[in-house]
Parts: structure tokens; sequence; C-alpha cells
């Protein structure tokens, strides 16, 4: 296991490393083009397994017992659903922004009607709404075999 998340990182630090900016292609020519926001176009093959409104729990539940029996940690890729069997793969998208990441559901929740599922707050910062508290997503059921060797990252990312 250890090897293929070592293999999927090298991986995406080669790809990073290849993309990296070059500098001028024409001598004399020093003028850097505008930078323009990134644009996302999400393309799904499956019909996702639930969208709705996500919210994120933090240290209030620090290192209380969860509902798989596992202390609570705000840092981990980890998120509550009132129903998914724990320890299933979830894929959650942030629908504003297009980012996604891979969440274990080790707890049961929200508590909160017309909440679809509690993430932790390192998942809720890195799909950039921790702020907000609360943000529209799309969760997709994933089994191991369907993680791409360049999205193991996301399961273990790298603070930015």
């Amino acid at each position: 296991m250890r090897e293929r998340i070592a293999r999927g990182l090298l991986s995406v630090l080669l790809v990073v490393s290849v993309g990296a900016a070059q500098g001028p292609t024409k001598p004399g020519s020093e003028e850097m083009p505008a930078a323009r926001a990134p644009q996302f176009q999400v393309r799904y093959k499956a019909k996702p397994y639930q969208v709705g409104t996500a919210s994120w729990y933090g240290s209030y539940f620090e290192g209380r017992l969860t509902a798989s029996g596992e202390p609570f940690n705000m840092y981990d890729l980890t998120a509550a659903h009132p129903s998914l069997p724990l320890g299933s793969l979830v894929r959650v998208t942030n629908l504003r922004n297009g980012r996604r990441i891979y969440v274990r559901i080790n707890d049961r929740g929200p508590v909160v009607e017309g909440r679809i599922i509690d993430l932790s707050y390192r998942a809720a910062e890195i799909l950039q709404f921790k702020d907000q508290g609360l943000e529209e997503v799309r969760l997709d059921l994933v089994t191991s075999t369907q993680v791409q060797p360049e999205e193991i990252a996301m399961l273990h990312p790298v603070a930015y």
C-alpha cells in the first residue's frame, strides 16, 4: 500500500514539475501573459449518490469517540453520514469551485435537517468552504480500485 501511495505521489510530482513555467520562448519576449482564474469542467460518468448541503465539525468534537469507535481528529479526511456504511470511501466535490477530495465515513450525522454530510475541519479547508460553514457538494461512492494513482495524493494532501 505504501509503495502504491509513493508511486502515486511520484507521478503527481513528475506531472507538476514537467508542467512548470519555462520562461519566455522568444528572444526579448519578457512580457508575461495576464493570469486567468482556473476554469472547471467537471464530467461525471455516473449518477451522483447524493447532492446537497455539507457542513463541517472541528475542535469541539476533537478526541471524542466517533460511531466507528475511533477518536475524532479534525485534521483527518473523515466525515459523518447518516446511512453509508462506516469505512466507506466517498468522493466529495465542491460544486462552487470544482475542488474534490476523498473522505472516509467514520461517524454518524449530520444532526441538522437538510444537510447530507458533516466533513472534518481539514476536509472543509481543502474544499475551501470552512469560512462559509456550508457548501453545496456532490457525493460519489468509490471503491479503492476506482481511485486513480494521480488522485491518491488527494487522500493525504500537502498543505499549500
